[in-house]
């Protein structure tokens, strides 16, 4: 299983949000810490994947020979890719 990883800046974001997006974000992280390749997808032109949760991208990187996910960034659709 991959241990998931939030940086300081993904966490203050994650803090503001709804506390009902918290726990659905919650709970996506939780179920790909087993298989992660299944649920993202590579961004083009850059070493990070992007995780879809509704209206919410989750902005992160996976070290497959450490088996750790750390989530980069995170935010709405809309303003998460400037």
């Amino acid at each position: 299983m991959y241990e998931i990883i939030i940086t300081d800046k993904a966490k203050k974001k994650l803090e503001k949000l709804p506390f009902e997006i918290q726990k659905r974000i919650a709970a996506v992280l939780e179920r790909i810490r087993i298989r992660p390749f299944y649920f993202v997808k590579r961004l083009i032109g850059e070493p990070y994947f992007r995780l879809r949760v509704g209206d919410y991208r989750i902005i992160l990187e996976i070290q497959e020979n450490k088996l750790i996910i750390m989530i980069i960034d995170l935010g709405h659709r809309k303003e998460i890719y400037n």
